[in-house]
């Protein structure tokens, strides 16, 4: 192929179109140049130019006014605190935060390498540097790119951390320099320097000068040599670069850069500064720093107190870095007793074969405010902020969701726990008992209590899917509208719901009829003492009657009396409640979840179990009662003695054939088989008293006969 012969042509082509185009482009030409003239298009162009800039900086302008600079420095001081249901320091909240130290108890060293290093003119600007930001400009022009830096003061710097993202692009910078602006109105060059040495990140997860000095010297921040200072100023330009625990000839080189600096600004003589740089940085490094986390006290807990945060407007990073003081509904030792019960794997089915673990979530709420009182979100090691299944997922509830979507609204529709409803196959849906079984006909409150799905659906047929759908709304569940179908009843809901919301429905029933929006934070006040979350007066809504709340108790009080859930019943304690179970799509006998949801007057308690990821290879056996029964129970047990030990104030149905009846009214089948028991144990004791007398009488008229009979022996013998 001749590639010389194709170039010559292409070349003579291009040239010929070129010939073609130009007059029509010296005419464009002309013409633009008359009609930019005309309509003064250079005046506007600049004059837009000028508003676009106008516009821009009172933008800028408002950010940087209505950012709290004023809240900078005590938020920076303070750790954000977490506190209990009674007002008692639960834990802290740890991010991007270290030890803060006064100026006082940092090296002078320190602060003459860092003004040597980043910001010579410190003291003369008011928050940004001319010729700074020239330089950045011209690095942005030739490299088109932003990249490098250069143009920030310390200042500037301290609005990044502590306000900012670390992108390098023009509206972050420009952002930085009013905020810049705004910090150097209300605070001294010493408190600026002291929250920029405070704040800044220093690699290997520390924060803050004091931190930084303890992990790779050993020091505090007020015992570092020139070199050692010289050696973390040098970090701040790229910490995971130049520190010296992973890059030791990095750190070393940048150390010997950042002397030199400091003689050049004559803060240091080259004589001290040639002995620093013949110092092995090797030989220096030590790890004094003891990092705990024991602050992060109750981490599911607190994650949830994080989610909820940001669920009202804040800022997660806000949250755990501004000094805030958070209100929670916490029990501590509802906490502590719920975290032990998880930490015991004894209580939880084995692993899958492939080592998958079993997953699990509770939630202990307060009925009469929905104030959420302990959380665990999984099994395992915690993740921070990972997925919490007590309070994140869905999943559908099973037959937990009957009382709320079916006997509730059926007893406000007319029907009583002693109604009778049909337990036989239905032909407008295709449901059967857990068994496999029917009866024909079943009693209401032990259809709920044995948890049988044809009564439940037929049921819900009777008084209307509209009429369950929407009370199954009123009570917190987050229905969809292709949930509006007979599956209702039974629990099978396109998104499904979380331990916690299930929790917050219960609570309606254990407090009388109101739901209350669960919720961990009570209230929330800012470094300043400003109240910006208050949820301290939150009001119910009325859901069902106190009768109706009365009559749901006193069925599911036979859910662990003589129902599914009387092995999971913790012992010495009276609960009510519901079982549930989700069986697999690939195999009716094998089970997706497990709850329970149980109550008192004083706690709900809801605890859900399964796989994170369903399949063939992961899937649950047994009933709720037996599995997930086994960590409720335990649960139960160790929570409720610090709870207020309030009694229902109904009795079971079980007892009273399906009556509303107050507890006091009824005698108490225990009690009875306990007092049968103790008058059976008196007769025999009465019987053997008597015995025992019979037994000494008999005794005494055979002595006495036998007395007389060797007497008159005796005196025939002797002839008397």
């Amino acid at each position: 192929m001749d590639w010389k012969h194709i170039l010559h042509k292409i070349k003579t082509g291009w040239l010929t179109f070129w010939r073609w185009l130009k007059p029509y482009l010296q005419q464009f030409h002309q013409w633009r140049k008359r009609v930019w003239k005309k309509y003064h298009v250079n005046k506007i162009f600049i004059l837009l130019s000028l508003v676009a800039i106008l516009i821009m900086s009172g933008y800028l302008f408002y950010i940087a006014k209505n950012t709290k600079v004023s809240e900078l420095e005590s938020g920076l001081k303070e750790s954000t605190v977490i506190f209990d249901a009674n007002g008692d320091e639960a834990g802290q909240l740890y991010s991007q935060k270290g030890t803060y130290v006064s100026l006082d108890a940092i090296s002078s060293d320190v602060v003459n390498a860092l003004i040597s290093t980043e910001d010579r003119n410190f003291y003369n600007h008011h928050g940004f540097d001319i010729k700074g930001i020239a330089r950045a400009a011209l690095r942005m022009l030739v490299n088109r790119s932003a990249e490098g830096g250069g143009g920030s003061t310390i200042t500037q710097q301290l609005a990044k951390n502590a306000y900012l993202s670390l992108d390098q692009t023009f509206s972050r910078k420009a952002k930085e320099l009013f905020l810049a602006i705004e910090i150097e109105k209300k605070y001294s060059k010493d408190e600026i320097l002291e929250m920029y040495l405070n704040s800044s990140y220093f690699g290997n997860g520390v924060w803050g000068i004091q931190d930084a000095s303890l992990k790779y010297f050993g020091v505090n921040a007020s015992e570092l040599s020139v070199g050692e200072a010289a050696t973390l100023v040098g970090m701040l330009k790229g910490p995971s670069i130049y520190n010296p625990i992973d890059n030791l000839e990095n750190a070393t080189n940048r150390r010997d850069t950042v002397l030199s600096l400091m003689v050049d600004n004559g803060k240091l003589d080259q004589s001290v500064a040639d002995q620093e740089s013949q110092v092995a940085l090797a030989n220096l490094l030590y790890d004094g720093f003891g990092n705990s986390e024991s602050g992060y006290k109750y981490p599911y807990y607190f994650d949830a107190v994080i989610d909820e945060a940001e669920s009202y407007g804040l800022d997660a990073d806000d949250v755990m870095n501004r000094g805030y003081k958070i209100y929670t509904a916490l029990d501590q030792n509802y906490q502590a007793q719920m975290e032990a019960a998880y930490k015991n794997d004894a209580l939880f089915p084995e692993n899958a074969a492939d080592g998958t673990m079993v997953q699990s979530g509770s939630v202990a709420l307060d009925p009469n405010t929905g104030g959420v009182q302990a959380v665990v979100g999984r099994r395992g090691e915690h993740v921070f902020r990972g997925f919490n299944f007590a309070t994140q997922m869905k999943r559908s509830p099973g037959s937990t969701i009957k009382p709320i979507s079916v006997f509730a609204p059926a007893l406000e529709a007319g029907f009583e726990p002693d109604s009778i409803l049909k337990d036989e196959p239905l032909d407008f849906y295709d449901a059967q008992n857990f068994d496999g079984t029917y009866a024909g006909e079943a009693v209401m409150y032990q259809a709920l209590a044995q948890s049988l799905n044809l009564p439940a659906v037929w049921l819900l047929h009777e008084i209307g899917l509209d009429r369950g759908y929407s009370k199954a709304q009123e009570f917190g569940l987050s229905l969809t509208e292709s949930d509006k179908y007979y599956g209702l009843a039974l629990g099978g809901l396109e998104k499904g719901e979380s331990p916690m919301t299930m929790a917050a429905a219960y609570g309606v029933f254990a407090n009388g009829g109101y739901y209350y929006k669960p919720h961990l934070i009570t209230k929330i006040v800012d470094s300043t003492g400003a109240v910006i979350v208050d949820n301290t007066s939150v009001q119910g809504k009325r859901v069902i009657s106190k009768e109706t709340a009365d009559k749901m108790t006193s069925m599911m009080l036979g859910t662990f009396s003589n129902g599914t859930g009387v092995s999971a019943s913790p012992y010495g304690f009276t609960i009510a409640g519901k079982t549930g179970t989700t069986e697999t799509n690939f195999d009716a006998s094998k089970v997706n979840d497990q709850w329970i949801v149980g109550y008192t007057p004083d706690m709900v308690l809801s605890t859900w179990l399964g796989f994170e990821h369903v399949s063939e290879d992961h899937y649950l056996t047994g009933t709720s009662g037996q599995v997930v029964g086994k960590i409720f129970k335990a649960e139960a047990e160790s929570l409720l003695p610090y709870s207020q030990g309030t009694q229902f104030k109904v009795a079971d149905a079980y007892w009273t054939g399906g009556k509303l009846m107050a507890a006091d009214e009824v005698p108490d089948p225990e009690s009875s088989t306990s007092q049968n028991s103790n008058d059976w144990q008196q007769t025999i004791d009465d019987f053997a008293e008597s015995a025992k007398e019979g037994m000494k009488e008999f005794g005494s008229k055979i002595k006495e006969g036998t007395k007389e009979l060797f007497g008159g022996l005796w005196n025939s013998i002797s002839g008397n």
